[in-house]
């Protein structure tokens, strides 16, 4: 089972919707956070057992609300990317070091196997074309990565978000076997999985 394809327009047309949106909103992304979800983020960055010598890329960065906690861990190299340059250039304010991305995750044109762990967090939802980015993920990772798919409120938190927003969400994947279903035909299998009532991390290896 793949994901569907979905046309170059609209892919354009959404990306469009949501880079004005995330543009418009960012402040709503940045601390104080509501309770609990530091922690939370932790726990989500900690799943991926981050070495120094591992290169990071963190998609859907925003403002970069995972970095701090990335570096922690010290690894050699962090990409951060987004659809949003205004969130971008907020990263590159913060945090010079990291090296940002101005695309979307289908046509990001960093070299085959470079990367050894990824972070989608708060942003799976939010990925039209999933089909051509997992596509894309696949290439541009090594063997043995970490693909760490998470949301620090939990993947109920998105049918509220729904409501909300200008643009589809799409649901994250409930259980294992679903995950299994979806990723697999991407290279990727299913070595982690959490869905608790604020809590959403699908961990990925490929």
């Amino acid at each position: 089972m793949k994901f569907k394809k979905i046309s170059d327009n609209e892919v354009k047309r959404i990306d469009k919707l949501q880079s004005e949106y995330f543009s418009k909103y960012m402040h709503l992304f940045d601390p104080p956070l509501p309770d609990g979800v530091p922690e939370r983020l932790e726990k989500i960055v900690r799943s991926a057992s981050i070495s120094v010598s591992d290169v990071v890329l963190d998609i859907g960065t925003g403002t970069g609300i995972l970095i701090p906690l990335i570096l922690k861990y010290g690894p050699a190299l962090i990409y951060a990317n987004d659809l949003s340059e205004k969130m971008l250039k907020s990263v590159r304010e913060r945090y010079p070091g990291v090296r940002t991305l101005h695309e979307d995750i289908r046509n990001l044109e960093l070299p085959d196997r470079t990367i050894d762990v990824i972070f989608i967090n708060a942003c799976y939802p939010n990925i039209v074309d999933k089909h051509g980015s997992f596509t894309n993920i696949r290439r541009i990772t090594k063997t043995g990565c970490r693909v760490v798919i998470s949301h620090p409120m939990g993947s109920a938190f998105i049918n509220f978000l729904q409501e909300k927003v200008p643009f589809p969400l799409d649901s994250f994947p409930e259980n294992k076997t679903a995950a299994k279903n979806l990723f697999e035909s991407y290279g990727f299998r299913v070595s982690g999985f959490v869905n608790e009532d604020k809590l959403y991390i699908l961990i990925l290896e490929g």
